[in-house]
C-alpha cells in the first residue's frame, strides 16, 4: 500500500473526531473519503496532510512513517475547496508560487509553468488574475499548483463544492482524466454520493469518525458490509449510472 492509516485516533476537546481509523489506498489509485457532515473524512484528510496531528496510531506514506514530519515535508499537493489563490497574483504566479519556494531556477519555473498550463488547457491565460477566471477555471489553477512541485500525493478537499452545479458535470470528468494522466496517488473528501461513485477507484465510507467500510463503488454498493453503508448508500442511483455507462459505451453489451 502506498498510503495506510493504522488504528488512528483523534479527539478535539473530548470529541472523538476519529476512531481506530485503518485503511489502505494502492499507488496510482483515486480515493474518496465519503460521509455525511462531521463524519470524520476531513479530518483524516489533514493528519495525513500533517495540518493536524494523531493522538495515537500510524500514518505511512510510501513506506515512511510521516507522523512526526511537518506539512512542509510530506510531499503532498493540497487543493483547497475556496480554491485559496493568491488575488494579487497572476495564473502563472499562481502556479508557480510552490517552485519559487522550493527556489527552482528561473528556467525550471517557467518550463513546469508552461507544461502546467497546457496540461490544464489554459495555455492562453496565464497573464489573467484569479478575478478574471471562472470557477472551473480556478480550480483548474488550484490543481495545477497543487502539482507543480511534483508531489507524491494530492489532497483534494470538497474540491468541487464552489464549483457551479452546470460545470460541475465536466470538471469531474476532467480531474479523473488528469489524476490518470499524471498517474498520482490522489484523496478527494466528498459528501457527494454520485461524485464518489463516478470518479473514485476506492471509496472510503467514514460515519461518527469510524471507518465504515473500503472498497471499490462496485463492492460498497452491491456488498454493503453494515447497515450505516446499507441505508446511507443509494443503490438506486449507483444502477442508474450504470445503465447511462452502458447506452454511452461505444460497445455496449448484448
Amino acid at each position: 500500500m502506498y498510503v495506510e492509516m493504522k488504528h488512528i485516533y483523534k479527539t478535539f476537546d473530548g470529541f472523538q473526531a476519529s476512531k481506530d481509523v485503518s485503511f489502505g489506498i494502492k499507488k496510482g489509485q483515486l480515493a474518496a473519503l465519503l460521509g455525511p457532515s462531521g463524519s470524520g473524512k476531513t479530518t483524516i484528510l489533514r493528519m495525513i496532510a500533517g495540518l493536524d496531528m494523531p493522538d495515537s496510531g500510524d500514518i505511512i506514506i510510501d513506506g515512511t512513517r510521516v507522523n512526526n514530519l511537518p506539512a512542509s515535508r510530506r510531499g503532498i499537493g493540497f487543493v483547497f475547496q475556496n480554491y485559496a489563490l493568491f488575488r494579487y497574483m497572476t495564473v502563472a504566479d499562481n502556479i508557480a508560487f510552490g517552485l519559487q519556494v522550493q527556489k527552482k531556477s528561473k528556467g525550471e519555473i517557467k518550463a513546469r509553468v508552461e507544461e502546467l498550463l497546457e496540461l490544464i488547457s489554459m495555455a492562453d491565460l496565464g497573464k489573467r488574475y484569479p478575478h478574471q477566471l471562472s470557477g472551473g477555471q480556478k480550480q483548474r489553477v488550484a490543481f495545477a499548483r497543487a502539482l507543480a512541485p511534483n508531489p507524491q500525493l494530492l489532497l483534494l478537499d470538497e474540491p468541487f463544492a464552489a464549483i457551479d452545479a452546470r460545470v460541475r458535470q465536466e470538471l469531474r470528468s476532467w480531474l479523473k482524466d488528469m489524476i490518470g494522466r499524471v498517474g498520482i496517488t490522489s484523496i478527494f473528501v466528498t459528501h457527494d454520493q454520485e461524485e464518489a461513485l463516478e470518479i473514485a477507484d476506492l471509496i472510503i465510507v467514514t460515519n461518527h469518525g469510524a471507518v465504515e467500510q473500503a472498497g471499490s463503488p462496485e463492492e460498497i454498493c452491491e456488498k454493503p458490509q453494515t447497515d450505516f453503508v446499507r441505508e446511507f448508500i443509494d443503490v438506486k442511483r449507483w444502477e442508474a449510472m450504470k445503465a447511462v455507462s452502458l447506452t454511452q459505451s461505444p460497445h455496449p453489451r448484448s
